[in-house]
């Protein structure tokens, strides 16, 4: 293995697509001051995708992890998020230690299509059809977030409800080019089974990142 393959798997260095201090704009910790890291590399191609932009690492810069730390630090903030992409396409471990030695919180963003790593404060699960969670998975996820397109997906939401543990915080998501047309239907089956919330994109409303 050539060195810069050994940086990657050891998770020194990291396909860095963005990153920036902002707030939390869905799910559990919708409004916290969150500094975001956004990781290149995704193979899941769900249609819905936001961030199409992330798919392919080659496109964003090897940046040394201590840099991205360093980055976290300076902001001033006491939590990071990371995402992609795909965020556990990558090894954690090393970025995690070096935000845990600075007492920052942990959460991530992920399908769970891959094993976890690092040390994780919050982990919010986001399943996807095409590619679904690794079975132990779900048993960590903190947040159980799925994205509604149309009815059908109720039916996939429920299927991993199924699998995650009792205090899983529970999300239905609409799918933010389809809101105007889903929402109604979203409202009601909460309405109807009330162990779920909605999750909205605020962020898209704050018109902020």
């Amino acid at each position: 293995m050539d060195s810069k393959k050994k940086r990657i798997s050891d998770g020194i260095s990291l396909p860095l697509v963005e990153e920036f201090y902002t707030l939390q704009g869905e799910g559990y910790h919708t409004g916290k001051a969150a500094y975001f890291i956004r990781l290149g590399g995704c193979d899941i191609g769900c249609s819905f995708c936001d961030s199409r932009f992330s798919w392919n690492p080659r496109l964003h810069p090897l940046v040394d992890t201590d840099t991205i730390i360093e980055n976290v630090v300076k902001s001033g903030t006491d939590s990071v998020v990371i995402t992609g992409g795909e965020p556990l396409m990558y090894n954690l471990d090393y970025l995690c230690a070096g935000l845990k030695k600075m007492n920052i919180q942990i959460f991530i963003e992920t399908s769970g299509a891959y094993p976890l790593s690092g040390e994780l404060d919050w982990i919010c699960l986001s399943p996807k059809k095409n590619m679904p969670p690794l079975e132990e998975n779900f048993h960590s996820a903190n947040e159980l977030k799925v994205i509604i397109l149309d009815k059908k997906d109720f039916e996939w939401a429920e299927i991993n409800r199924a699998k995650v543990k009792s205090n899983c915080v529970l999300y239905l998501q609409p799918e933010w080019s389809r809101f105007e047309t889903i929402i109604p239907d979203i409202v009601e089956y909460v309405k109807k089974n009330n162990i779920w919330r909605i999750s909205l994109q605020v962020h898209k409303y704050m018109h902020i990142p």
